[in-house]
């Protein structure tokens, strides 16, 4: 998974549920000149992975502001996706998601991806990938340990920060707070005011 990281994303075309409950076909070479969140979880009416969508869900205005697509991919069928969206959350469903849910039925975008576990499920993998269509920021939690939203964001900001002013995000980092110039002398100048 993390060999991903600098890399381009490996592209896929597979079926999708949309937005709109429509079917189609999602491309990820068509995220081309837009930043693209895209993150596997394991199933459809599971568990953690309800609390983790409609989380990514209540925050998609704040991905849209920066220009930042929101995929989820799991290998159910884009029949169990969208049958999931159709129940209400308060009988263990979605309800109606914002983004799209690509369906992995084959697992071969999850085997792309480095996160198909023991040729079953996705394990809960997350790829921040560029306009450019690469790789930029990769995490994969285990499949108990749901993702943080708030994370997620904070590494879009930071790419867009570095790649608007050419400084690095140190730990912790958020938007409005000092960076670092990319030197030996940046670093001395951060530690210093962070000693």
């Amino acid at each position: 998974m993390t060999q991903l990281v600098t890399r381009e994303a490996p592209d896929f075309t597979a079926d999708v549920v949309n937005p709109d409950n429509s079917f189609g076909q999602f491309k990820m070479a068509e995220q081309r000149g837009k930043y693209t969140l895209l993150f596997f979880y394991p199933l459809d009416f599971t568990f953690v992975c309800p609390s983790e969508i409609i989380a990514f869900d209540k925050a998609l205005a704040e991905f849209k502001k920066r220009n930042c697509d929101v995929v989820s991919v799991s290998i159910d069928s884009k029949f169990s996706h969208l049958a999931w969206k159709n129940t209400p959350r308060e009988h263990g469903g979605i309800g109606n998601v914002q983004f799209p849910m690509v369906a992995d039925i084959t697992k071969s975008i999850s085997r792309e991806y480095g996160v198909l576990f023991n040729e079953a499920v996705a394990l809960r993998g997350l790829f921040l990938i560029d306009t450019k269509g690469v790789v930029r920021h990769a995490v994969v939690n285990d499949l108990p340990l749901g993702r943080s939203v708030e994370e997620a964001l904070r590494m879009v900001d930071a790419l867009q920060f570095f790649e608007k002013n050419g400084e690095v995000c140190p730990a912790n980092w958020e938007p409005g707070e000092k960076a670092m110039k990319p030197s030996a002398e940046g670093v001395k100048e951060y530690l210093k005011a962070h000693a």
